[in-house]
Formats: structure tokens, sequence, C-alpha cells
């Protein structure tokens, strides 16, 4: 008679992830600086339709701000690599809160022109502190076990969808007794208390930066060639976010459109996000048997199907209905297209693939609130829902399509998983110390849906 087959180890659990030393605290000051992003961009969407009237402004004013959070956000990582978190998060936040003050105050009472608020907007997107890149690299300090460290991760992510629901919940109340623009201050508040706290914390001890020589020898393995791979991740990316920025401006217009004022768009919003926390929690609970790829184009395409029929909701009830099971497909849609861009890219470039596709859904993002600005009022609101979701569908077919291989990301004719033409493969890894992830490595999971439509 045969033995029996020895039991799998049990999965490690949540609470065993906060049980490690320091983690709970660390977490909670992180989760609380990162509640910020989960507030401020309704808050500023509606404070500038407030005081201008014109959702083309208030769409060209969010781009602003997630542009320029996107776009400088390797900078502002490599100044944590430079100098430490401890050194340079601190004046980071500060001087984030400052312009986020200013802001308010330019959006408190109508008048102000639109060109100043977009600077300043502009302004305070270019200095968002990087908390979560920072969070996960510390989550890879803190935690040595391979499944305990994924586990970590999952409950950041889910965490940080929470962060959207409440986030848009708590500026509903607000406006209820105070201008849109309070949830602008109460942003900067936490982003600099949270941020007090975070770097005070023990396990902010052991997070260093690398030596000068290994922060060059990481640059030169950033800047030279590109990464292969990766234009079905990257594409999915840029399309999800601006299906998903696009249909956030969309469901602001048809509360207006149906007198059912501002207060209700925070909780429609707050249940895209509760569909997106559920989606990955079951997206991580399945064994999947089809392909990382299949996976995506389908998730791709339901997300854009989804905001698509949205569009035709007859009512506020049918589609806060429709944003929960349209957010049931982002958070599988973009944590499928990180897993996709880390199953393609060569090991030594894996960091710079995740930092791609972060690039695309921002960006994506980012471009989502522009074109839904021009387009509303231009065109019916059914009509908007649908070409925003279709461009997740466009997405989509480009999954389907695109042949494996052979495609590269600021390179090419770089094979995939294989080395530039006329070299070897890099054999490094990126630069660490103690092991431990630098703050630039970890953007790569930067893109769990931080509410600000170019940072989510």
């Amino acid at each position: 008679m045969s033995a029996p087959a020895p039991a799998r180890p049990a999965a490690p659990s949540y609470a065993a992830v906060l049980r490690v030393p320091h983690a709970r605290r660390t977490f909670a000051a992180a989760l609380t600086g990162r509640f910020s992003n989960g507030v401020i961009p309704l808050a500023v969407l509606l404070s500038v339709n407030r005081v201008t009237g014109s959702y083309a402004v208030s769409g060209a004013v969010m781009s602003l701000f997630g542009g320029a959070a996107v776009f400088l956000m390797p900078v502002r990582a490599s100044l944590v690599d430079r100098y430490g978190a401890r050194r340079a998060l601190p004046p980071m936040a500060a001087l984030y809160a400052v312009l986020l003050c200013a802001l308010a105050a330019l959006v408190w009472r109508p008048g102000v022109p639109a060109a100043l608020i977009g600077a300043a907007a502009a302004l305070a997107g270019a200095c968002v502190p990087p908390l979560g890149p920072v969070m996960r690299a510390v989550w890879s300090a803190l935690v040595a076990d391979r499944h305990l460290q994924r586990r970590a991760y999952s409950l950041d992510g889910v965490a940080e969808e929470l962060l959207f629901v409440s986030g848009p919940v708590l500026v509903g109340v607000l406006i209820t007794w105070a201008p849109p623009a309070s949830g602008i201050l109460l942003g900067a508040l936490l982003v600099l208390g949270g941020t007090a706290a975070f770097v005070t914390s023990p396990a902010m001890t052991g997070l260093r930066t690398g030596s000068g020589a290994g922060r060059r020898a990481a640059s030169r393995r950033t800047q030279s060639g590109g990464v292969p791979g990766l234009l079905v991740p990257v594409v999915v990316a840029a399309g999800a976010g601006l299906a998903l920025s696009g249909a956030e401006l969309l469901v602001a217009a048809y509360a207006e459109q149906g007198s059912y004022g501002t207060a209700v768009v925070p909780w429609v919003l707050g249940a895209l996000s509760v569909g997106s926390a559920l989606g990955g929690l079951v997206n991580g609970a399945v064994d999947w048997r089809l392909s990382a790829r299949a996976r995506l184009a389908g998730f791709t395409a339901g997300l854009g199907l989804m905001i698509a029929a949205a569009g035709l909701a007859p009512g506020l009830w049918t589609l806060t209905a429709a944003m929960v099971l349209t957010g049931v497909f982002i958070a599988p849609t973009l944590t499928t297209a990180y897993l996709l861009a880390d199953e393609t890219a060569p090991e030594d470039a894996r960091t710079r693939a995740g930092a791609w596709v972060n690039m695309a859904v921002n960006g994506g993002s980012s471009s989502g609130s522009l074109i839904s600005g021009a387009l509303i009022g231009r065109l019916p609101l059914p009509l908007c829902f649908a070409l925003a979701g279709a461009a997740s569908l466009a997405a989509a077919a480009v999954a389907v399509g695109t042949r494996r291989g052979g495609v590269s990301v600021s390179g090419a004719g770089v094979p995939e998983g294989g080395a530039p033409e006329g070299g070897a493969p890099e054999t490094g890894v990126p630069e660490t110390v103690t092991g431990e992830t630098r703050a630039s490595d970890a953007l790569a999971g930067d893109a769990g849906a931080s509410g600000v439509p170019a940072v989510r």
C-alpha cells in the first residue's frame, strides 16, 4: 500500500503578514498618507467644475495634475534612492501639502483664471511622494518568505482599493457642509501626517539605498536597450487607464444631467472601487488554467463592455450596479498586465518592464480625462461611455491579435526573453543592499488604484 501524499502546507494568512515586527505600524502610516490619493482627485475634479462650470477645464486640470504625477515619478523615486526615504520623503510631502493648500485656495471661490488653476495643479502633481513604491520596498525588506511576501503584496493591493472606496465617500460627506476644496485640504493633512509617521517607523531604519557605483550601474542598465515583449501589456494598460479615467468623469456628467447632484458622485465611484477589490480577491483565489495573455484579453474586453453598457443605465441605481460590475475587471486587468510583463521580460529587465506598464496605465488615464472632458456636451453621454469602453476593447483586440515575441519597448528587434541584437543579455540584477529592494524598483507595483487619475 502506497504511503499517503504529504499534505500541502497551508497558505500564509493576512494575519501572519501583520504579525511581522513593525509591519502594522509602518503599513498603517503608509496607508494614511496614501489615503490622500483617494480623496484629492475627486475633490479637485468637483472643485474645478464648481468654480469654472466646465468639464473641459476640469478634465484638462486633472490631466495636468496626473501627467505631472506620472511622468516625474522616476525623478521622485530616484531622489529616494539617492538620499534615502527618511531624508527625501518629508520635504517632498511638505512641498506637496503646501501646493495642495495653494490649489485649494485658488478653487475655493469662482473668479480665478483656469490657467492659474492648471499651473497649480501641475506643480502639486509633480511633488506627489511615492509612498506606494517605498512601502512595497519595505515589504520586501520586512518579509523574507516568498509566499508570505505575495500575501503581503495582495494585502497592500486590496487595502489600497479600499482607500478608493472610503476616499470618495469621505469627500461626499465633506461637500454636504463645506466646499469641495475642503477635500483638497484634508488630502494635504493626510499626506503630511502619514508621511511623518511612515518615515519615523523602526522599519525604515533598514531601508537603505545603493552605493554610488551601484546606482550608476543600475542607471546604465536602465538606459541601455529596450525591454522585450511588452507591446501587449503596455497597450492594454494604456487602454484600460484611458477607459477608466473617462468613465469616472462621465459618471459626474451623468449625475449632473440626471439632476442627481454632485453629492452622489463619490458613492457611485466608491462602488467602482468595491467591485475592483472584489475582483482582485476572486482573481487571486482562482487557480487559472488560461495563460496570462488569454486572461488579460478577456479581462480587458469585459472592462470595455461594462463601461459601454453603463452608458445605457436608465437611472442612478442601475449605473451604480454597472460600476460595481465594471470594477470587477479593474484589478484583474492591471494585475495580469504586470504579471504578463514580468513573464515576458528577461530577468534583469523586470523592473523596467513593470515601470513601462505603470507609465502606460497612468498616461492613458491622464489622456482619458482630457479626451472625455472635451467630448462631454458635444456628444450624447451613452456615446461617450461607448467610446471610453471602445478604448479598452481595442486594447483587448491587440492582446488577441499581436503575435508573441519580437516586440520591445524603447528598443527594436529584441526577441522575447532574449538579448538585444549584437550583444548578450545582461546578467546583473537590480542593485540591492542587504537584500532590500530599491524604491524605484518597486515602481512596478504602484498601479493599484491610487485614485489619482494618472497614478492609478
